[in-house]
């Protein structure tokens, strides 16, 4: 087994915003900086950016990690008319890419995330080079309706994460203090929104990109199984499956080794990237 990838020199992210445009809500972002490549990290529900901090810190400095709060997230603006269509997360995507002027970057995304990950490659095929999806599915059907029944509000941050119990892992990057006590840095009411929003049969858009691809599956995980994952690999070439020892959040679960399986594929990604652009430039000239 290859030793643990090391944390890099640790490097203050620099938080930035959004403007996404056509009444779309402004997006506050991390950008972890350095000269490396850039990576797009996309969180799940009841996360936030500062959740791939220690993965940014052990894929620099080969990799710019740039992660979003995504909307109705962590500092980002909730969404009018609570618009958490998969339409407007791909867009806050792209959004976030053009404004930092990156023409084409590897996106990650896990669970929420790994969706609106793999829509981004198959509808802006051109913006990416290579995919991460952590632990979610082409076919999606969850109810997160359980977090209304979660604590407003506790006297302090380790109080907060007690009560929220079994979720407290997804949920501990994104609460904050407020003047009457810690709470979450979201409302509930939103992620129950979103996770209906994104209930669905996603199986056009996880085929429809050519970009090389690494699903991470969680052995742990009630939410990708191992039969529907395989089925994901076998179905859309260019893919690899990895299945690391921990639940559904992998990259905290498994911090080590999910770096790791990260950046073996990139590496190799990298070249596989560029010969299918050439490809596909030839195509169009030729």
């Amino acid at each position: 087994m290859p030793p643990p990838v090391p944390p890099a020199e640790a490097r203050e992210p620099v938080r930035g915003a959004v403007d996404t445009g056509s009444g779309g809500p402004r997006l506050s972002y991390l950008d972890f900086g350095g000269p490396g490549r850039p990576l797009l990290a996309l969180h799940g529900h009841f996360g936030a950016a500062l959740t791939f901090a220690p993965l940014a810190a052990r894929l620099a400095p080969a990799w710019r990690v740039i992660a979003p709060d995504q909307r109705g997230h962590g500092h980002s603006e909730r969404p009018a008319g609570g618009d958490f269509s998969r339409a407007g997360y791909v867009a806050d995507a792209l959004a976030v890419l053009r404004q930092l002027g990156v023409e084409r970057a590897a996106v990650l995304g896990h669970s929420l995330g790994g969706v609106n990950a793999y829509q981004l490659a198959a509808r802006h095929p051109e913006r990416v080079d290579a995919l991460v999806v952590e632990d979610v599915g082409a076919e999606v059907d969850d109810d997160l309706s359980c977090c209304l029944a979660w604590p407003r509000r506790a006297p302090t941050r380790t109080e907060l994460l007690a009560r929220l119990g079994a979720w407290a892992p997804h949920a501990a990057d994104a609460v904050r203090e407020y003047a009457d006590g810690w709470g979450p840095a979201f409302d509930p009411r939103d992620m129950v929104a979103s996770q209906r929003q994104l209930n669905g049969d996603h199986w056009a858009d996880w085929l429809g990109s050519g970009c090389p691809a690494l699903l991470v599956r969680g052995t742990r995980s009630g939410v990708l199984g191992a039969a529907r994952a395989r089925e994901m690999v076998r179905r859309r070439p260019g893919t690899r499956l990895a299945e690391l020892d921990a639940g559904h959040a992998v990259h905290a679960g498994a911090p080590e080794e999910f770096a790791r399986v990260v950046t073996g594929f990139l590496s190799g990604a990298r070249g596989t990237a560029r010969a299918i652009g050439t490809r596909q430039q030839s195509a169009t000239h030729g």
